[in-house]
Order: structure tokens, then sequence, then C-alpha cells
């Protein structure tokens, strides 16, 4: 369950003497759930650590800091670098266990070996509420030091942990819901195909920058099932609203977060005891997942908590209009109700200024047409003086009274504005794929850039991509890049969607750019819907090779 791809590579790891096995790698960018039921105890301490921060793993992931560890799966939460492609990744490592004769499983091999299979099963699984699986490391597999039994690497989930997020302060309860929504979604797909998540440890879980809750860490303890991820998505939940953690003492105090205190008859006073505000709802979602299996309301599946929070989320959306109850949080700058006495923050003199453009920009539209019908209703009705009809010889045609003169041809070409822009590459993950709206925002010192490479296309990968797409068919007659990245080279591609297959691009020009701004001409083009600004070469050297664009204009031929 799980980013830049060299040319979609398959990795394999061998699991002992059995069979290989394969996992596709895709790739992103660098930047940043555990059961009420019993669980199986470690039968000993990990061994002393010989791996450590600093330590390589499989030749390629460089370990950076431990951010947790679980230790009923034996596992260790690390964040680590990728070396060959240069990003942040999430790695849980296996630890081998401390020899215990009067264990099964001495060392720990065979949970390693159930974990790492019940990975690699889940290698095609993705959702935006779960970190993607990258790469599986098996025992056995070249680069693996002696005290790990195998790991599992994931994109990086930027953001905080959950143990941060909720330390940092009080949360609305609505925005909890919209947090936990998401990592619901993701459990009732997993579940749908016959997988689990494993979100029943806060350490697996982080929140990222726009308020979504992920699974961060992948490879959950043998022995998970479904309900521990119900248990767990009602455990994050109840976490949020209350700061305390419900389930595992020694998990919370690993987290940094409080421990829930169950009540008479073991069930854990509702949320809105604890805090003002929490909607019926949210008390009664956190009751049917973290209750007894024979309780009334009992929460089973993770399809019913994702559809009970959705629910709420679209109630709170169509309730905007109306004052909130009072929940304890002082409101945003952004909200739509802000507390009595609060200073609101004024209106951003830079977006007022543009509104005042557009504005002057569609009355002066406006005109024209109303202009252009008038002229057009005027010749409709107006008088022409009627048909001349000449009899006879005439040595010459009566004259016809004098026209006006045609307007001038308006010189050169107009910039005009493509709908939308992205990054292509069918490959794998997208280079930087957040930034790439800086190409066309008209401001030079904002830009986009690939990843860094260490070998030149096309030894990982063909190319990488510009994709821009017009409302409509337009004819070009030139375009412009303004980037310092001197040396790249460029090939301007018509395509006949925005995602369309490589091999349906038909080139049109190509460039070598310098420094600055290197304009390309597109002026025996046809007109084009979808415009692909293709890199085969990017600049640089010495296992440094990236491409920068601040701008990319393009240029309507004129009338």
């Amino acid at each position: 369950m799980g980013g830049q791809t060299e040319q979609g590579p398959t990795l394999t790891r061998s699991l002992g003497q059995a069979a290989t096995a394969q996992v596709p790698e895709q790739t992103r960018p660098a930047d940043e759930v555990t059961s009420r039921p019993k669980r199986p105890a470690s039968p000993s301490a990990p061994t002393s650590a010989d791996t450590t921060a600093g330590s390589v793993l499989a030749d390629r992931y460089r370990l950076i800091s431990r951010v947790g560890s679980e230790l009923a799966a034996g596992a260790e939460f690390w964040r680590a670098e990728d070396t060959i492609l240069q990003r942040d990744v999430a790695i849980t490592l296996l630890r081998r266990l401390a020899p215990d004769p009067h264990s099964d499983d001495p060392e720990g091999a065979t949970r390693a070996g159930e974990m790492i299979v019940r990975a690699l099963r889940s290698g095609c699984f993705e959702h935006h509420g779960c970190a993607r699986l990258l790469d599986v490391l098996a025992p056995g597999a070249s680069g693996i030091p002696d005290d790990v039994l195998g790991a599992a690497v994931a994109e990086w989930v930027p953001g905080r942990s959950l143990g941060e997020t909720i330390t940092a302060g009080l949360i609305k309860p609505l925005a909890a819901a919209r947090m936990v929504e998401p990592l619901a979604a993701a459990a009732e797909a997993a579940h749908r195909q016959g997988l689990v998540l494993g979100c029943d440890h806060p350490q697996r879980i982080r929140v990222t920058p726009d308020g979504r809750a992920q699974l961060a860490f992948v490879l959950p303890r043998p022995g998970v099932r479904p309900a521990d991820d119900v248990r767990g998505l009602g455990a994050v939940l109840y976490a949020l609203l209350t700061s305390r953690w419900p389930l595992s003492g020694s998990d919370a105090a690993q987290a940094g977060l409080g421990a829930a205190v169950p009540g008479e008859g073991g069930n854990y006073p509702a949320p809105s005891t604890l805090r003002p505000g929490v909607p019926v709802e949210l008390d009664a979602l956190t009751s049917g997942t973290l209750g007894s299996d024979g309780a009334p309301g009992r929460v089973h599946t993770a399809a019913a908590v994702h559809k009970l929070l959705a629910e709420v989320v679209a109630e709170d959306d169509r309730a905007a209009l109306f004052p909130p109850v009072h929940d304890g949080v002082p409101s945003a700058p952004g909200d739509v109700w802000q507390d009595e006495g609060r200073a609101v923050r004024p209106v951003d003199p830079e977006r007022r200024r543009k509104l005042a453009i557009g504005l002057c920009v569609l009355g002066a539209g406006m005109l024209i047409v109303f202009g252009y019908l008038g002229v057009q209703i005027g010749s409709l009705f107006g008088d022409s003086g009627g048909p001349r009809i000449v009899v006879g010889n005439s040595a010459a045609p009566p004259a016809a009274p004098a026209a006006a003169p045609a307007p001038a041809p308006v010189g050169g070409s107009t910039a005009i504005q493509p709908a939308t822009v992205e990054v292509y590459d069918n490959t794998g993950d997208k280079d930087n794929a957040g930034r790439i709206s800086r190409v066309i925002d008209g401001d030079p010192t904002t830009s986009w850039r690939t990843y860094i490479y260490k070998q030149q296309f096309p030894t990982l990968k063909p190319g990488v991509g510009v994709m821009a797409s017009f409302v409509s068919p337009v004819q070009l007659s030139s375009l412009s890049i303004d980037s310092p990245s001197d040396g790249t080279i460029v090939q301007i591609r018509s395509a006949p969607s925005a995602d369309a297959d490589f091999a349906d691009t038909v080139p049109i020009a190509q460039a070598t750019l310098n420094s600055g701004v290197t304009q390309i001409s597109l002026a025996q083009s046809q007109p084009v819907q979808h415009l692909l600004v293709w890199i085969t070469k990017l600049s640089g050297g010495n296992d440094q090779y990236v491409t920068e664009i601040n701008e990319i204009t393009f240029q309507r031929a004129g009338d």
C-alpha cells in the first residue's frame, strides 16, 4: 500500500528461497492505526541495533531519523532518503529479535516473512488516504544488514505526525471529521480488495499540510484484521477530538499522547463530555467503533465509518450559512463566522487589484460586443439607396461611393493563456507536479523544475514534459520559454488529448534553450488544442541534471 521513476522499473526482492516477487515502483517528489483486542507480545526485544541513522539499505536507502515504532509488529518507522532519486521516503523496518529458545519464532523470521508476503500482495493498492508502496526489501536481498529481517519503502507523507497535530492545539470537531474521511475511504477500498491497512497505531498516521490523515507507514503486523482498521479509524477520530489515544496506553506514550481511560463497563467517555461542540454523530461513531462487539450501535465496517463521516462533512457544508455551535476553538481567519470582537483580517490589496482589473476587462469586452451588435442591426434596417439600373451603353459605370479605409491588419501576434497546464510523464510519477502552474502564472520569479537526475535523458527515462491545454483549438505563431537552464533541448509536439500516449503526439518544432528567454517559431503549425513542451535533454552535468522553467508564453497568430 503504499514515488520519480527510472523508466518505471520493476524492483525484485527475494523472499528466502521462495519464488521472486515483483513490486512496481511508482514515485513522487521529495518534500514530508493498533487494535483494542489482544496483540501478540514480542517474545523479546530487538537486538542491539547495528542499523542506525546514516545506515544504507539495499545500497540505496539512507536512514535519516527514526520517527516511531510498533512493538507488537517488531517494526520501526524511519524517515529515509532514496539516494538514487534524491527524495525522502518512509521505511517500515523489521528488526531481528534477540534469540528466544522458548519461542516458536526465535528471532522473528516467521513474523517478518508473513509481513513481507502481505506487503507484496498490496503492491498494486493506491489511494489518496494511504502512502503508496514503492519497494519491498525481503530477507536475503542484497545490501540488507544482518539485524534487519525486511523493510517496506513508501512515499514520504509531508506534514506532521498525528501526535504533533494533536499537541499543537484543539481541533474543531468537523475539521477532525474532514481529516479522517480520506483515511476511512482508504480503509474501505483496501477491505474491498481483501487487504488491511493497520491504521490502529498512532505513529503510523501523519496529517498532510492540507489537513488529510494518511497512513504513512505500511507493513501491518501479522494477524491484523479489517475489524482492527475500524477500531483504528475510531481511535484516530477520538484522539483528534479529545487529545487522548483510546487503544493501547504504551502506543499513546510512544506517540506523546495521553491515554484515554475507559469508564464503567469498559466504554470510553463520549468526546462531547470532554469538550463542547462535538456533534452527536461523531459521539455515536466513536462509541460504535471503539465499543465491544456486542454493544448496541456497533460499527463493523470501514464503509460505514466512511459513509457517516461523508454525511457529517456534507451536512457541515450545507449548514455553512448558520452560526456554528461553540466548540471551544477560536475561529480561524478563513471561517465564515467569526468570534465576537475578533478583528477581521483586511482584504488582500493584491486580490482587490486583480478583481478591479478583471471587472474593467469584462466591461470593455461587453462594450465591444454591444457596439458590434449595434452596427449589425443598423446595417439590416438602414437605407442603402436601392439598386442602380443602367440602360444602354455608357462610357463608364456610375461611380461608387467612396468606401471608408479598411482597418490595418494587426501585426505580429497576441498572447494567449492556456486553460490548464500539467506535468506530462507517461513512465511514472510526475516531476514536482504541485508547482507546474508557476510556468503560466505571469511571474518570472517563480518557477517549476524537474527532479535532479544523476544521469542524462534517456538513461533513466525518455524525457518529461509540460502539457498545455486550451479551451478550443488555436493557431499559434510562436511560444517563448523563460529558463535559466542553458543547453536544455525541447521538442514542441501537438497531442490529441492531455493524457494521450507519447506515440500519438506529433512533433512541430525543436529548440535548444539559452539562459533567458528563448523564442520558438510555430508558424508552420496547424491549429492545436493540446501542446506538449517535451524535454529530451536536461541542463547541467556531474550527476546534477535538471531543467528549470520560469515562464512559458504562447502567442496566437494575428488576424
